[in-house]
C-alpha cells in the first residue's frame, strides 16, 4: 500500500518550514497573528494599509499617541525576519517588538508585509519591499499618517536577521533612484559567503546546509557570494551605502552569524577612518545571547540596553 504524499516529508528545513510530496506546506514557527490597534500598554496605534492590491503586499503602520500640533516624526520603514519562510507584519513577536519602539522613540513605523518563500521564491520579497519604501518615501504617499506625521528629511531603514539583508539592499536600491536615507539599522543580519571566516565553522555539510536553504528561498541565486547574501560580493553596492549618513550594526556574541555582521560593520568603519565616507557607524555586541534574543526576551537587560542603543541611534 502506498503511503500518502500528504504524509511524505520531501523538504525538511527544521526549525522553519516542512514541504509533502503533496505539496502540503507547514509552517513550523512564525504563524500566529495579532490585529492592528491601539496597544493598551504603550498607547501605540497601528493600522493596516494595502500597497498592491494585485500582489496583495501591504504594511503595518504604527504611530505613537498624543502627537503634537505640525509635529514631524522620523520614519522607520522595517522589513521583518524569519529567512524569507516564515513570520510576518502581524506576528505578535514584531507588534510588540514595534509598539515597544515607537512608544521609546516616538517615531512612526511602516512595517513591511512582503511575499515569502517557497509560495513567492526571492526576489520577490526584495521587490515588495522596494515597492513599499518607495510608496513611502515618494512625496506623494497616499496614506494620512504618512503625508501629516512622516519627516521624509529622517526615513530610516531597518530590520532583523533576514529582514538586516533587506534593509542592506534596500540602501542600494534607494541610493540608485536618489532616495535619500538618513540611517540603517541591521539588527545580526543575515549575510554569509562561500569562505569561512573569524568563527565560523570549516564544516562543509554547514556550509552546504546554508547553501541549501538560500537556494530554497532563491532559487536563482549563483551560490553563497551572490550579491544578495554577501555584502562584499561586489565593492560597488557597498558604495551606495555611503550615502546614507550613519548605520547601527547590532550582533549578538553567540549567533552563528555574529561575524558576518562584524565584518560589515568593519568594512562601514574601514571607510570612515579611510576618509572615504564621512558618515558614522556604530556597533553593538550583546554577549552573552544568541541570534535576535531580544525579540524573544524583551523583558531582559540586555534587550533593554539594545533598544536604548536603538533609540538613541534615530534622531
Amino acid at each position: 500500500m502506498e503511503k500518502d504524499p500528504d504524509t511524505i516529508v520531501e523538504h525538511d528545513l527544521f526549525p522553519f518550514i516542512r514541504i509533502y510530496k503533496s505539496g502540503r506546506l507547514e509552517r513550523l514557527l512564525g504563524t500566529s497573528v495579532v490585529p492592528a490597534g491601539t496597544d493598551p500598554v504603550t498607547g501605540v496605534i497601528s493600522k493596516d494599509v494595502q500597497i498592491n492590491p494585485t500582489t496583495g503586499v501591504s504594511a503595518r503602520l504604527y504611530v505613537p499617541p498624543h502627537i503634537p500640533s505640525h509635529a514631524k516624526l522620523p520614519i522607520l520603514v522595517y522589513f521583518h525576519g524569519g529567512g524569507f519562510v516564515i513570520e510576518t507584519a502581524a506576528s505578535p513577536t514584531y507588534h510588540n517588538y514595534l509598539n515597544s519602539l515607537v512608544s521609546n522613540a516616538r517615531i512612526l513605523v511602516v512595517s513591511v508585509e512582503y511575499r515569502r518563500a517557497p509560495e513567492h521564491p526571492l526576489p520577490a520579497a526584495y521587490d515588495d519591499c522596494w515597492e513599499v519604501l518607495a510608496w513611502t518615501a515618494s512625496g506623494s504617499c497616499p496614506d494620512e499618517w504618512v503625508s501629516v506625521y512622516a519627516d521624509l528629511g529622517r526615513v530610516y531603514l531597518g530590520g532583523d536577521s533576514a529582514g538586516g539583508n533587506v534593509t542592506h539592499h534596500m540602501a542600494v536600491k534607494a541610493a540608485s533612484q536618489g532616495i535619500k536615507i538618513k540611517g540603517l539599522i541591521l539588527c545580526h543580519p543575515w549575510f554569509g559567503g562561500s569562505g569561512s571566516i573569524g568563527s565560523e565553522p570549516e564544516d562543509p555539510v554547514k556550509k552546504e546546509n546554508s547553501l541549501k536553504f538560500w537556494r530554497f528561498v532563491y532559487p536563482a541565486t549563483t551560490g553563497l557570494d551572490d550579491m544578495f547574501m554577501n555584502p562584499m560580493a561586489k565593492e560597488e553596492r557597498m558604495d551606495s551605502v555611503y550615502k546614507c549618513e550613519k548605520v547601527l550594526v547590532a550582533v549578538a556574541q553567540k549567533d552563528g552569524l555574529r561575524d558576518r555582521g562584524k565584518l560589515y560593520y568593519d568594512k562601514l568603519n574601514e571607510a570612515v577612518l579611510s576618509g572615504k565616507w564621512d558618515g558614522r557607524v556604530e556597533f553593538y555586541e550583546a554577549e552573552g545571547e544568541d541570534h535576535v534574543f531580544y525579540l524573544h526576551n524583551s523583558s531582559c537587560d540586555k534587550a533593554g540596553e539594545m533598544m536604548q542603543m536603538v533609540v538613541s541611534f534615530i534622531d
